[in-house]
């Protein structure tokens, strides 16, 4: 019982006041926004440079991309050791091994993609 106070609390804190308001249910066939936070934006893209490689390397689409705008990435011998990490920190911690042409390019190609 009190976990269940406790959610609902945190999301009545994180919803609009005017969501706050709004019936539990809306009828049938209407729809609402209210269940997003105002911020969210409607359709963020799949991926950013801040996803982690190994999110990246679960999708086949991605991975795709990868192969293509950073070929020898996922395939590279030190990837345990680098796959938490997100292009962005790879991007800044490879001494200049990986360019922000590069990064700014599989991004790109990443955003591209459809979301999921």
């Amino acid at each position: 019982m009190f976990l269940k106070q406790c959610c609902a609390g945190l999301l009545l804190m994180t919803l609009p006041a005017a969501a706050q308001d709004a019936p539990a249910s809306a009828p049938a066939g209407t729809t609402t926004t209210a269940s997003l936070p105002a911020n969210t934006p409607a359709s963020a893209p799949a991926y950013s440079r801040d996803t982690p490689v190994e999110k990246l390397a679960s999708d086949p689409a991605a991975v795709a991309v990868l192969n293509k705008d950073l070929p020898g990435l996922l395939t590279a011998p030190e990837f345990a050791m680098f796959k938490s990490m997100s292009l962005k920190q790879l991007q800044q911690a490879s001494g200049g091994d990986l360019s922000e042409v590069d990064i700014a390019k599989a991004e790109a190609d990443l955003q591209a993609l459809p979301a999921h």
